[in-house]
């Protein structure tokens, strides 16, 4: 079993990939949908940390500063990233994320955790793209701390959808602020594996399921 599979399966034995009906951020019935808040224990937190830390270094390798998390499901990704790519590379990196509401006590400000300064290299690090919504407000938070540079952008799923111009939405964010954009794994690459194959006995793509999310992607799909 390679790299993605073992992140598959993962998802769906701790109930991250779910297929049904729901609606995603962005206002879509989908058939499909992931929560990395169904993460609930020390294992499966630990196994997570290591996939991003090991997409981080692939992709980028140490050529960056700051890992940050967009509230709420991106705090706890960007530590466990960070402290991961500390245990498997012995690389000291930094991170923070934000707080929804911006604090108007103590030191005040919008960020938790280390503050970016102007030559920093920032990678986001978020669960899932599906319209860029979420990594859009996050460059824009970003440049209003410092002059840092956001290189980067690292999900855990490519829903490889639709974003405003009509690529998918991380060919957009890449384009638009001139960063690298990757994903652990992609939606293709998910029906691949799970159609008619059965993890613990359980089969979570039929035929019938397959033909939905087809359907799904006809329309959204890139």
């Amino acid at each position: 079993m390679d790299f993605k599979e073992e992140f598959i399966e993962l998802m769906v034995r701790s109930g991250v990939l779910k297929f049904g009906n729901f609606i995603t951020k962005s206002g879509r019935q989908t058939p499909f949908f992931i929560n990395t808040g169904n993460y609930i224990s020390g294992k499966q937190l630990s196994l997570l940390g290591n996939y991003y830390a090991e997409a981080i270094y692939k992709n980028f390798g140490d050529n960056w500063d700051v890992l940050f998390g967009p509230a709420y499901k991106g705090i706890t990704l960007s530590a466990l990233a960070c402290s991961k790519f500390y245990e498997l590379y012995g690389i000291e990196k930094k991170y923070c994320f934000n707080r929804k509401e911006v604090k108007d006590h103590g030191e005040g400000g919008s960020l938790v955790g280390y503050i970016p300064q102007d030559d920093d290299r920032i990678i986001i690090v978020e669960d899932v793209i599906t319209a860029g919504t979420s990594v859009r407000e996050s460059v824009e938070l970003l440049a209003k701390v410092s002059k840092a540079k956001v290189i980067g952008l690292v999900v855990s799923v490519d829903r490889k959808e639709k974003g405003e111009m009509g690529k998918s939405a991380i060919q957009e964010v890449s384009e638009k602020f001139s960063l690298k954009a990757v994903s652990i794994v992609d939606i293709d690459e998910i029906v691949s594996y799970l159609y008619n194959n059965k993890i613990e006995g359980k089969q979570f793509i039929d035929e019938e399921t397959k033909k939905r999310i087809d359907e799904y992607r006809k329309m959204y799909g890139v």
